[in-house]
């Protein structure tokens, strides 16, 4: 079959002191990108890679009809719903495609819109509050609390600076986010118990694997959530006790934290695959975080600390056939 592979392509490495080399931190470096190419040629009887920048409307209208299905792994470029705009330009080109609607991918690239669906369909979620600019007249919860960019994936703007314990602080840091990223940030409480993140593939979809970061292995000088620091350097630094696969956690709490993934998955219209980031407080009560649809897929050629991918190895699925999987699954979607 003939596949095109979208995709958005790093130029800088993000760098929590510099805000500027977050802005591509959903996307993927070049080697990655060559590395994933090869696995779909092993795969497919043809490969287009396509970058989705202002050309791939055109580059798609071209190929329309060599193309079977787009793997789209892309981010989008520009704009707060950008993740949206790939999905668009196939649905009106009646290309089929893996991975979830316009609609959807627009949703869970905002935290605040996710959160808000998934509280409509009692998915527990924390509270928050969301700042267009410097006037904080509406914040209403306890310190501490972490501050986030609204629409930003991959930790950017996430980093050790980002848990707060005063209105002074709040305002500097929310101040820098909006002036950085262009856009709202949003500030909910910060939580220190367990962390786990869950990939799920299908329709409807199985849960493979769950992974729990290990955060007694951070050094000293990292607080114990998944910022900027630990996913961009301590993970790929080659920790291999870090993340947990299969998290050690017994079947009662697994099946608890697997009904609110399923939920979630219900609630957003995921379709194909996706990965459901958890919280847990100090009691131990699971809270959705954020939902990433596409989720990260580096191959283990480039990192071994791609969630996904780490998840199906532990599956019994290598990459190659993690690929093969998700493409299937959205044939059949589209065969029904």
């Amino acid at each position: 079959m003939n596949i095109a592979f979208l995709y958005n392509v790093r130029r800088h490495y993000p760098d929590p002191k510099d805000s500027r080399s977050q802005l591509e931190a959903d996307f993927d470096d070049p080697k990655t990108i060559k590395v994933m190419i090869s696995h779909f040629k092993s795969i497919a009887s043809n490969v287009y890679p396509i970058e989705a920048d202002e050309k791939a409307y055109l580059k798609l209208y071209r190929l329309k009809n060599k193309i079977d299905l787009v793997f789209n792994y892309a981010e989008g470029i520009f704009a707060k719903d950008r993740e949206a705009q790939i999905p668009a330009m196939l649905e009106m080109l009646k290309i089929p495609y893996t991975g979830s609607s316009p609609l959807t991918c627009a949703i869970v690239l905002n935290k605040v819109r996710t959160k808000e669906v998934l509280k409509n369909y009692h998915v527990p979620v924390l509270d928050q509050c969301v700042f267009e600019n410097t006037d904080l007249s509406n914040f209403n919860l306890k310190f501490p609390v972490i501050v986030k960019p609204v629409s930003e994936g991959s930790s950017a703007g996430i980093t050790k600076k980002s848990v707060i314990n005063n209105i002074a602080d709040l305002k500097k840091q929310v101040n820098y986010l909006i002036k950085s990223f262009n856009e709202p940030a949003m500030a909910e409480p910060f939580l220190t118990g367990r962390e786990f993140s869950i990939a799920m593939i299908g329709n409807p979809p199985v849960i493979l694997p769950i992974i729990e970061p290990n955060h007694k292995l951070l050094p000293k000088n990292y607080l114990p959530f998944d910022s900027l620091e630990v996913k961009w350097y301590f993970e790929e630094e080659g920790h291999a006790d870090y993340l947990v696969c299969p998290a050690d956690i017994s079947n009662q709490f697994k099946r608890k934290i697997e009904k609110i993934c399923l939920a979630s998955w219900k609630a957003l219209n995921i379709f194909d695959y996706c990965r459901v980031d958890i919280k847990c407080d100090d009691k131990n009560n699971p809270y959705v975080l954020e939902v990433n649809s596409p989720p990260g897929m580096i191959p283990p050629e480039a990192s071994m600390a791609s969630y996904f991918p780490l998840a199906a190895r532990t599956a019994g699925i290598d990459y190659k056939n993690l690929l093969k999987e998700i493409i299937e699954t959205a044939l059949k979607r589209y065969k029904k």
